[in-house]
């Protein structure tokens, strides 16, 4: 069988396909088909080897925590899946329930467990879920980082109501997620972008208010505005140090700021002046466990949420997606066919 492989000197040019021998589960394990894999920013930073639990220690990896195959064949013990069970894989293979712990937390896929990108390949049975059957595979693969970081954040970790104002940063997978979940909920939903082609397809799909922080880069005050001067009760904050001083402009006194990201890059860093004026939580947000994920699947079938599939390349392309990915051209997520 086929699989991708990156190694030294890291990078986009050192993906590699490989052939090796088909894996054989062991006590506990399921062997699974991959049909499609999505890409998270994680994954581009992994193979670029910046990533910081991943390649920088040496080694190769195969990529990706994200995917949706079919089980093939179950090792002894194995009681959660059976053969033909179409399974999503899930980011964190030990990270079942209850609070996150360091062990469950290097417990991910594509490092330091080899990851989703091959087609065939061995996983924990406690590390993949059964999945809707109202989703593709092509969706499914699009759920276990980007859906569940939005649901847990707006779920799990915040305490928000029907009514309350939410603000989701770029058009990216989780944002787009955290559109969905945030309208399913009754929220009101603030959008940023600096495309304004991509808010108007957030519009399109509901969002509420609209704001190009490329020609509005004080984004807070339009923020602010729509809310009353009150300012939002909850901001999904992508990126990083970059825009994090927004942030904390635009949340309410009290108010929850989900950090899951840093694709801004560097910036000024936390004032910690405006954190403890405004009473804020900052809480650091990394994916979730798989009794979330299987809530979150419950709540999609139940309210029939479809994930935003944007482009799709044939896995063998790893490229050309990373690339576009790099371009930021996806609204929602980049998807990998087998």
């Amino acid at each position: 069988m086929r699989a991708l492989e990156v190694a030294e000197p890291w990078g986009l040019d050192a993906i590699r396909v490989v052939t090796r021998e088909a894996p054989v589960p062991g006590p506990g394990q399921v062997l699974v088909r991959m049909k499609s894999v999505s890409l998270n920013y994680r994954d581009l930073l992994m193979v670029s080897g910046i990533y910081g639990r991943g390649p920088t220690m040496g080694g190769s990896i195969t990529p990706f925590s994200d995917g949706c195959g079919y089980v093939e064949a179950v090792g002894e013990g194995v009681t959660r899946v059976a053969v033909g069970d179409r399974v999503a894989t899930l980011f964190f293979q030990n990270w079942v329930s209850g609070r996150p712990t360091l062990e469950k937390l290097s417990s991910a896929l594509g490092f330091p467990i080899p990851g989703a990108g091959a087609e065939l390949q061995v996983f924990s049975q406690e590390g993949v879920s059964r999945v809707p059957d109202v989703l593709t595979d092509q969706q499914v693969a699009t759920l276990p980082c980007a859906a569940l970081t939005a649901w847990r954040g707006l779920f799990e970790d915040a305490r928000l109501e029907p009514g309350d104002t939410v603000v989701l940063q770029g058009t990216g997978g989780v944002s787009i997620f955290g559109l969905q979940f945030a309208k399913a909920a009754g929220y009101r939903t603030v959008i940023t972008s600096s495309s304004d082609e991509k808010l108007a397809r957030a519009k399109a799909m509901g969002a509420d208010h609209l704001v190009n922080y490329r020609t509005t880069p004080d984004w807070s005050g339009p923020v602010r505005a729509a809310t009353g001067g009150q300012g939002a009760d909850f901001i999904m904050e992508v990126g990083g140090a970059g825009t994090i001083q927004q942030s904390l402009k635009a949340v309410r006194i009290g108010g929850h700021v989900a950090i899951i990201g840093v694709v801004a890059g560097a910036g000024e860093g936390v004032n910690p002046g405006a954190l403890i004026g405004n009473s804020a939580r900052l809480q650091g947000l990394s994916v979730g466990s798989r009794d979330m994920f299987e809530a979150m699947c419950r709540a999609i079938s139940l309210h029939g949420i479809t994930p935003v599939v944007d482009k799709v390349f044939a896995w063998t392309d790893v490229k050309a997606a990373f690339e576009a990915m790099r371009g930021g051209e996806h609204f929602g997520k980049i998807v990998l066919e087998f």
